[in-house]
């Protein structure tokens, strides 16, 4: 197939919104993929949204577009409510998939979701960017190969400026943990995805996750929301590969992310300062041992939140055109979401839990 592969790209939004941060400057860049539709809440909005984006077709209902015979790809960058029907019905229309991250609202929809994509044999992504990011994999490599030693401890602060003393009217949503897009499981997430693609699976770990702010003025208005979710977590574990961990989430701060892994002959350093966290914007390893750069990236003209989404759409493209998969996949979005029900029992429960897998 040597024409571009079409991307239809679900809760797309003119105005804002992660697909429009990220998705679209992504696609953009990559000469194989083009946006050939786009679906929205209204016909309006996807329409509005169609024009920007220059988009072919613009859907009113996104379970049309995944109906269309003219795309190969479906792009989810939708509320996590709403993931678990789009991705079915694009699974039974036999479309490729990337699902933003959480891939669904608890473990449940991701098993049904993952079990769903291996039936179907397609290719499906799930939105890890930042455990896919170049420093990310190149930190991997580095650890792998020995360059700091026998991994001896590691200490990661992962602040976002979400889940904060305030939130805007269309985050009033991300409060509530039932819909499954919390600090949990997004900060938490990306940021122990991270985590284990450089120093190796959990075997243990204990928690502690805490509401430190139960009532969330929404601004602009009168409205105070009820916040269900942890708005800080703390992580002390132990790897498969003997290395202890202690990995802090702190909602509501701006701050530089810090990484630093110590080693038998060295230490490791990731540092980024993108107030979204690990996922969002650019990374960057250092090592005390002299070892190999890190990769330059693909896109350079890229920044903030696409230059990692590029990432993963380039090497879904090349998986799709060679039957290879490298990239983030169902499967691995069921593992974390387990690790994450870990964590809640831990914390849940006051006492270490053991990973199960």
């Amino acid at each position: 197939m040597d024409r571009p592969l079409r991307i239809g790209i679900a809760g797309a939004n003119a105005e804002r919104a992660w697909a429009k941060d990220a998705h679209v400057p992504a696609l953009a860049a990559i000469d194989g993929l083009t946006i050939h539709a786009v679906s929205a809440r209204s016909q309006g909005l996807a329409d509005a949204a169609a024009a920007v984006f220059g988009a072919a077709r613009a859907y009113g209902d996104t379970l049309e577009m995944v109906r269309d015979p003219d795309i190969d790809i479906i792009a989810v960058t939708c509320k996590v409510p709403e993931h678990r029907a789009i991705v079915l019905a694009a699974l039974e229309a036999g479309k490729h998939l990337y699902c933003e991250w959480p891939l669904g609202r608890d473990f449940a929809e991701a098993e049904e979701m993952a079990e769903a994509a291996q039936r179907a044999g397609v290719h499906a992504a799930v939105g890890l960017q930042g455990a896919n990011a170049l420093a990310i994999r190149h930190a991997g490599k580095l650890v792998r190969e020995g360059a700091i030693g026998r991994l001896l401890n590691l200490r990661v602060i992962s602040p976002t400026g979400g889940w904060g003393p305030v939130a805007p009217p269309f985050y009033a949503y991300l409060q509530d943990k039932r819909n499954g897009a919390t600090l949990a499981t997004i900060g938490g997430g990306h940021t122990l995805a991270a985590v284990e693609a450089v120093v190796g699976p959990y075997r243990q770990l204990a928690a502690r996750n805490t509401i430190l702010r139960d009532r969330v003025p929404i601004a602009g208005s009168d409205e105070v929301v009820e916040r269900t979710c942890p708005d800080h977590m703390m992580i002390i574990g132990e790897h498969e590969g003997g290395c202890v961990s202690s990995v802090e989430i702190i909602g509501g701060e701006i701050a530089p992310l810090r990484f630093e892994l110590r080693g038998t002959e060295g230490m490791l350093t990731i540092n980024g300062d993108h107030p979204g966290g690990y996922q969002c914007g650019e990374l960057v390893v250092s090592t005390t041992a002299e070892t190999e750069p890190q990769p330059a990236p693909a896109y350079p003209d890229l920044s903030g939140a696409a230059i990692n989404v590029a990432q993963v759409y380039a090497q879904l493209e090349a998986d799709i055109r060679t039957g290879t998969r490298t990239v983030p996949n169902f499967d691995t979005a069921l593992r974390l979401t387990k690790l994450l029900d870990t964590i809640d029992a831990a914390s849940d429960q006051g006492r270490g839990m053991a990973l199960e897998y």
